[in-house]
């Protein structure tokens, strides 16, 4: 099997598969109704158990504590956390702090991974991540209004955000903030880590989204800045690498999403294919005799199967050759798992009936949430008329 999982780690994703079956699945069908706060309570206790199994924060360095998996060994471990709503938040490996803890953990200073990066793997704090503006075109993120203006030994931030995802009860943001609006324009903004206490930082409202606002981690929040001063030691990196930073984050960052993707579309199918066989039209007819369903199972089955590989290949490359030398690649898993993704969903919905819009499966959850997979860390159509750009690029030369 090409990409069979490293048989180091085959052990692991096993424990990870059964974890997640038996001791999440469970939780889904009471706590999605009721929101993160009705959940949060029980999934304190299965969050201790992780660490107790130390399959805590498997991305993590072993010496911040993970079990310091490769980009490539933790996507098989992402796939499993994928098929449950809970996965990733009980292992420590959610996004925004996944990214979070990768962006300090490259970049942050000795003093930002003591006070923010040690406490955020300990799963002591959450955090979120401020770029995009409502102002403003997320597919064009050089285009920003938030500025952060250097008063002394401290910088002084005011700007809007929204989509920060997790703001709610999150201890700091990192937020993308204008430091030199005269210089190139890759080069005019930074990252600045802001704690949620400091004064003039505002989250002004939790965006609804899918007729859900949600609470405390499964939120989207709205944030202000406003005259709000942090000292320059918060400052990541060097000033002007805003970023290059961001899309540093972004490269590991896209491989835990479609893994995730991949997770919740093997959960579909699953769904899909029990219901199928055991829901009957008549005494005696199920569902999976339809000529049609059988279609739909097939394709489904195909295009997960693709869709893995071509993930697996892409983290195999950032691993080996970093992630410039995959852009193309990252920017293709980008908009072919979102699709993939949506197509599984759809027809596990439609094989449900009635069932699948009725929150008693996580399928109608996934897809109210999960339809902003194909805009979020860049929309579709930005990545594909990137990749077609450079791969005309080279035919250009030829001519």
């Amino acid at each position: 099997m090409i990409y069979a999982p490293p048989p180091h780690i085959t052990d692991m994703i096993q424990t990870v598969r059964e974890f997640i079956r038996e001791e999440l699945y469970p939780l889904e069908r009471i706590y999605i109704p009721r929101g993160f706060k009705g959940a949060e309570a029980a999934l304190e206790p299965k969050r201790q158990k992780v660490k107790e199994m130390g399959l805590w924060a498997p991305h993590m360095p072993k010496a911040y504590g993970g079990l310091g998996l490769s980009l490539t060994e933790f996507a098989y471990i992402s796939e499993e956390l994928g098929r449950s709503v809970f996965g990733h938040y009980v292992f420590n490996s959610a996004a925004p702090d996944i990214g979070n803890m990768e962006l300090l953990l490259a970049h942050g200073s000795e003093e930002q991974k003591e006070r923010w990066l040690k406490p955020l793997i300990a799963g002591e704090i959450r955090s979120c991540f401020s770029m995009t503006e409502p102002e403003h075109a997320g597919s064009n993120p050089v285009w920003m209004d938030t500025t952060a203006v250097r008063d002394g030994d401290e910088y002084v931030i005011n700007g809007h955000k929204w989509f920060s995802t997790s703001a709610d009860g999150a201890a700091f943001t990192v937020v993308m903030a204008v430091t030199d609006p005269n210089a190139q324009k890759h080069r005019r903004a930074s990252m600045l880590i802001v704690t949620t206490d400091t004064p003039g930082f505002v989250l002004e409202a939790n965006t609804p989204v899918a007729g859900h606002v949600g609470e405390g981690y499964f939120t989207h929040g709205e944030v202000r800045f406003i005259d709000a001063r942090v000292p320059t030691s918060n400052l990541i990196g060097e000033e002007g690498e805003g970023f290059i930073l961001a899309q540093e984050r972004l490269g590991p960052g896209r491989i835990h999403h479609t893994m995730r993707w991949i997770g919740i579309a093997e959960r579909a199918f699953d769904l899909m294919c029990s219901y199928a066989v055991k829901r009957e039209l008549s005494p005696g007819n199920p569902l999976s005799h339809q000529q049609i369903i059988k279609a739909w199972i097939a394709e489904s089955r195909a295009e997960i199967d693709a869709a893995r590989l071509l993930v697996l290949d892409t983290a195999a490359r950032i691993d080996e050759q970093g992630p410039y030398a995959a852009r193309n690649e990252i920017s293709e898993i980008k908009f072919y798992v979102a699709n993939m993704l949506q197509h599984v969903l759809d027809r596990a919905i439609q094989v449900h009936g009635g069932l699948g819009v009725t929150d008693y499966t996580p399928l109608a959850y996934w897809y109210g949430h999960e339809r902003a997979a194909r805009i979020y860390d860049g929309a579709d159509e930005v990545h594909k008329m990137v990749v077609a750009r450079r791969i005309l690029r080279e035919y250009e030369k030829r001519q």
